[in-house]
C-alpha cells in the first residue's frame, strides 16, 4: 500500500485525509502539535472506513517519525489567514513551520514527493524545495487546481452547464493577480468568450482571484478547506496511479514562461516522478501583461521571504 504523510491535521489536513481516505489510495498519517488533536481525528476517519467499506490504515500522531517510508508528504500546516489579513502578513511565521515540516520529513522519507499548500503558497513551495534540497521535480504546489475549480464552479453557476462540461484554466501566482485564461477555457469545446457575456465574464474572473477571501470573510474564523484539500487529493492521486494529468500547478520556473528561480502556476503535468513536465501555452500580449504582474507579486513575496530566512 502506499502511504500518505499530511503534515498538519486542521481542517484542510484531515479533509484531504477524509477525500484521500475514500478514494482507497493510501494509508494516511495525520502529524500535528497539538496532542491528541490528530490521534483523535485519524481514529474518527478510521471508524468511518467500514461505513465506506474501504480498507485504509489511517494513524495520528506528534511525532515526524510515523511518517517514515512516505511517497507523498502534503503540507498544510500553517495559521489561516484571517480577515483583513494579507497572505504576505502569513510569511515568517509559516515559513518556520513549514521549513521544520520540510526538514524533519525528508529524514524519514528520502524518496517522498512534496505537495505543499500551506499560504503564502508560491513562497511556501519555494521554500519547501530550497530546504530540502530536492530536484524541482518533487516539490510542487496546489493552487492552480483550486483556482480553476472555483472559476468553474462560477461559469456553471452563471450558465447552469454541468462542471463537467467546464473547462478552465487559472494559472500565475496563487493570489489576487492569479491568471484566469478566458481565451484557452472553455464549455463543451465552445469557447468561454464566445458562450458568456463579456461583463458577466468579468465578474466571473474578477470573483475568482478572491475566491479564497470570500470564503475567508464569510466564515469569519478560518479559511477554505473542502476544494483546496479535495485539489490535494487529486494531485495526490494523479502522482501515484502515474496517470500523466496535465492540471495548473506551482511549478519551479527554470526558463519557463521566461521566469526564473520561483515558483509559479503553470501547466503541469503529475506522474509518478512528481512533475513529468511544464506545458507552456502561447500567450498573447493580454495574457502575457497579467502574467508578467503575477509574477512580480509573487517575487515581491519571494524578496520579502529571502529577507526573513537564510534559504
Amino acid at each position: 500500500m502506499n502511504k500518505i504523510s499530511i503534515i498538519g491535521a486542521g481542517m484542510t489536513g484531515a479533509t484531504a485525509a477524509h477525500w484521500l481516505a475514500e478514494r482507497e489510495l493510501a494509508d494516511i498519517v495525520l502529524v500535528d502539535v497539538v496532542e491528541g488533536m490528530p490521534q483523535g481525528k485519524a481514529l474518527d476517519l478510521l471508524e468511518a472506513m467500514p461505513i465506506v467499506a474501504k480498507d485504509v490504515e489511517i494513524v495520528g500522531s506528534n511525532d515526524y517519525a510515523t511518517t517514515q517510508g512516505s511517497d507523498i508528504i502534503i503540507i498544510t500546516a500553517g495559521i489561516a489567514r484571517k480577515p483583513g489579513m494579507s497572505r504576505d502578513d502569513l510569511l515568517k511565521t509559516n515559513a518556520d513551520i513549514v521549513g521544520k515540516a520540510a526538514t524533519e520529513t525528508l529524514k524519514y522519507s528520502p524518496n517522498a514527493i512534496y505537495i505543499v499548500l500551506t499560504n503564502p503558497l508560491d513562497t511556501m513551495a519555494y521554500l519547501t524545495m530550497k530546504m530540502t534540497g530536492l530536484p524541482r521535480e518533487r516539490v510542487i504546489g496546489q493552487a492552480g487546481i483550486l483556482d480553476s475549480a472555483r472559476m468553474r464552479a462560477f461559469v456553471a453557476m452563471e450558465t447552469g452547464v454541468s462542471v463537467e462540461n467546464i473547462n478552465c484554466y487559472v494559472l500565475g501566482g496563487h493570489g489576487d493577480e492569479m491568471v484566469p485564461l478566458t481565451r484557452h477555457s472553455n464549455i463543451a469545446g465552445v469557447p468561454l468568450r464566445d458562450y458568456v457575456p463579456a461583463d458577466k465574464l468579468d465578474a466571473i474572473v474578477a470573483r475568482t482571484r478572491k475566491g479564497g477571501g470570500e470564503i475567508v470573510n464569510l466564515l469569519k474564523t478560518g479559511s477554505a478547506y473542502y476544494a483546496p484539500a479535495a485539489a490535494c487529493a487529486q494531485m495526490a492521486e494523479a502522482i501515484l496511479k502515474n496517470r500523466n494529468l496535465i492540471v495548473p500547478c506551482a511549478a519551479y520556473m527554470n526558463g519557463e514562461y521566461g521566469l526564473h528561480d520561483m515558483y509559479f502556476g503553470v501547466p503541469v503535468m503529475l506522474g509518478r516522478n512528481g512533475m513529468e513536465k511544464i506545458v507552456e501555452y502561447q500567450l498573447d500580449d493580454e495574457e502575457k501583461a497579467m502574467f508578467e504582474k503575477s509574477a512580480a507579486a509573487v517575487k515581491e513575496t519571494l524578496d520579502a521571504l529571502k529577507s526573513l530566512v537564510k534559504i
